[in-house]
């Protein structure tokens, strides 16, 4: 089941609708509309779905008809043309009484600006509608306000409060609401950077308990790809690609959308899943110093990682004390693993890596949420991954592909000519 799904949904404004629709259908764009009939096209042909408990994001410039096609999905605005569904129900035949149940019942919305209610009453509002009880709406109301930090607060009026509690009170309006459905149309777009930031990061906590589905509506591609579970870009009224972020930066559908991702932020996009590679330089915590040297030797590498029988990170060895164990004549690893690894889950995103890769000797590992190891992050893929320019192909120790590790030859060298001296004192 999914929470809304639109099936050609066409929006328009003015005079000629059916002429309008008509030249759509067969390809004008609407440019041509506007100029032979004066009729403006908000939305055209948009079908789309939103999963239950995902953050959906509309985004474009202003103009191109995401707010009106937010719109649509309460029917705020009715589309002309098309169909709209709210968990498979078609609600454009409700009735009035029935429209109003659904706005209060399953579909809340935060705009930019609030009523002069103090924040209490502002919370209630959506139970009132409801015709909740009024104690019962009060602590729902007040459950809320607490939720979003402005429980001292609930006295005071909108214009008493900052720009940023502005916003959390109708976040707090919805929530008390409790709908399933919350519609946020450009609900952060006149905060500063630092408050705006702030919101952003107060949306996803309470999302993570919350699970509600939210359809957020902005005209900032930075903020879309942090929020987003998935974006939706429309120009001049027609969608142009759905996915990811992920799928978006790296694989722009056309070059309207390939201008768009010139200057996102993509640290704050990309996950340490998606720049990874296989860990294939790791060994059995079980296994001896010399078959760690072997394994090194044969990767060209001067490190493994370690794990257990369920793959498990342990630590991680490094050819010096893997050579040192050896020449100890030691028979395991014992003692010289190095637990203190740095490791990153395959969820964090590319800016979440950036202080451990500064601040680790070796790869960063990649782990799930059961400490398996997944892959590994050379420096020089986070580094490509945030510039996305041309860089020359690279291993997993982030070397160009070709290059020999100085380091492990350096150290096999050093072990080569241990070995020989031993072998020339036993002839002596």
């Amino acid at each position: 089941m999914k929470a809304v799904s639109l099936e050609h949904i066409y929006k328009l404004f003015g005079p000629h609708q059916k002429e309008a629709y008509k030249m759509l259908k067969e390809g004008a764009n609407r440019a041509e509309v506007i100029n032979k009939l004066q009729t403006m096209p908000a939305v055209i042909d948009v079908s789309l779905d939103v999963e239950p408990g995902e953050i959906f994001v509309l985004m474009v410039l202003s103009g191109s008809g995401k707010s009106t096609l937010c719109r649509c999905m309460n029917l705020l605005h009715k589309p002309s043309y098309g169909s709209v569904k709210i968990f498979d129900q078609d609600i454009q035949n409700l009735s009035d009484q029935e429209l109003r149940k659904l706005r209060s019942e399953k579909i809340s919305m935060v705009f930019q600006n609030f009523g002069l209610l103090p924040v209490l009453e502002n919370a209630m509002w959506g139970l009132d509608i409801q015709h909740v009880d009024k104690e019962e709406a009060q602590k729902k109301a007040q459950h809320a306000i607490a939720q979003v930090g402005l429980a001292k607060w609930q006295d005071y009026f909108p214009d008493e409060l900052s720009g940023g509690m502005k916003q959390r009170v109708g976040l707090a309006r919805a929530l008390a609401a409790d709908t399933d459905i919350i519609l946020m149309d450009e609900a952060f777009s006149a905060l500063d950077p630092l408050i705006r930031s702030e919101m952003q990061d107060e949306l996803l906590s309470l999302q993570e308990d919350l699970k509600k589905t939210i359809i957020f509506i902005t005209h900032d591609l930075n903020e879309a790809m942090y929020l987003g579970n998935r974006i939706a870009i429309l120009k001049d009224g027609r969608l142009v690609q759905v996915g990811t972020g992920e799928d978006i930066l790296e694989n722009p559908v056309n070059d309207y959308v390939g201008s768009f991702i010139e200057n996102v932020d993509r640290s704050k996009v990309l996950s340490a899943e998606s720049i990874m590679v296989s860990p294939v330089n790791r060994m059995v915590s079980g296994e001896g110093p010399r078959v760690a040297l072997r394994r090194m030797r044969e990767l060209n590498v001067s490190y493994l990682y370690v794990v257990n029988h369920k793959q498990m990170l342990i630590g991680s060895i490094t050819a010096e004390n893997a050579l040192d164990a050896a020449r100890k004549k030691q028979r395991t690893l014992q003692g010289y693993i190095n637990t203190d690894v740095y490791s990153v889950n395959l969820q964090n995103t590319v800016g979440d890596t950036l202080q451990s890769a500064i601040e680790s000797n070796i790869p960063l590992a990649v782990v799930d949420d059961d400490n398996k190891l997944i892959g590994a992050i050379p420096t020089t893929a986070i580094l490509t991954a945030i510039d996305a320019n041309d860089y020359p192909e690279v291993d997993f120790m982030g070397r160009v592909v070709g290059d020999k590790d100085p380091e492990l030859l350096r150290i096999h060298k050093s072990y080569q000519l241990s070995q020989d001296d031993n072998k020339s004192g036993g002839d002596k």
